[in-house]
């Protein structure tokens, strides 16, 4: 009875550990394909969402990150 119960244990701390993976992947994954979208159906002009697009390339997490804290909101400030 002790293998048993130890089987299932150890077949739910695998998949706990999977899950867990699977979501630290695709937050940022989800995040930088937010970001992108954000960034091209802005009101920026050309050049700009071309500075966005590169440095979200650059640093895939911190570029989404910074467009999303900063430069979403100067974005539609500016149309203000």
């Amino acid at each position: 009875m002790t293998a048993v119960l130890a089987d299932t244990v150890h077949e739910g701390l695998q998949f706990a550990a999977i899950a867990g993976i699977a979501v630290l992947v695709a937050f940022p994954v989800l995040l930088f394909i937010g970001a992108l979208v954000s960034v091209l159906g802005s009101p920026l002009g050309a050049g700009m969402k071309f500075v966005w697009v590169v440095f979200a390339f650059c640093a895939p997490f911190l570029g989404p990150m910074l467009w999303f804290l900063v430069g979403k909101r100067s974005a539609e400030a500016s149309l203000r």
